[in-house]
């Protein structure tokens, strides 16, 4: 019995959902976005509220009944008040800015590192240091931010890097 997968999903005002060719559409806002349906999973629609049913009991249906939920929930969730992940670059000498639709970074390499941001994802860079990374998709706003983290992960010996706001680096004590 899935706990998360028998939860209905309350739809708020000025969302539309619809279940159509076995993919589920969720309008908003925001934005507009689509998932495709597990075949094991199905989603009734209510006035009010999503519900989703398993076909059977088989180990894959279990799996994927929480799984269509909850990836149902984060798209009701973007269309209506969207995702953010925030980073923080530390360094001296570290800085980004945006030009156009590309994200410039120096990062201590003898390069620029640049960034093209996929469509759907905004980034917006507050002085030199700070990025906020905004989108209605958890997942693509997800990826945007780890893939730029990836570019310089925080140094566990001075800090140094790109990090999540709020991430704690344990720093590691060096040579004696």
């Amino acid at each position: 019995m899935s706990r998360i997968g028998n939860n209905p999903i309350a739809i708020p005002g000025g969302v539309t959902v619809g279940v159509a060719n076995g993919a589920v559409n969720v309008k908003g806002p925001k934005g507009e976005l689509s998932a495709a349906l597990v075949s094991y999973v199905s989603a009734n629609v209510g006035d009010e509220a999503i519900v989703f049913e398993r076909a059977n009991n088989s180990k894959a249906a279990r799996a994927n009944h929480g799984l269509m939920r909850a990836l149902v929930q984060n798209m009701v969730s973007g269309v209506t008040n969207g995702f953010t992940k925030e980073l923080e670059i530390i360094g001296v000498g570290y800085r980004a800015q945006m030009k156009g639709s590309t994200l410039v970074m120096q990062l201590g390499y003898s390069h620029p590192i640049e960034y093209t941001i996929p469509s759907g994802v905004t980034v917006k860079v507050d002085g030199t240091t700070n990025l906020t990374v905004t989108g209605i998709d958890k997942q693509a706003v997800g990826q945007v931010a780890a893939n730029i983290r990836d570019y310089r992960k925080p140094d566990h010996y001075k800090g140094k890097g790109v990090r999540y706001k709020g991430e704690y680096i344990r720093i590691k004590q060096g040579k004696a």
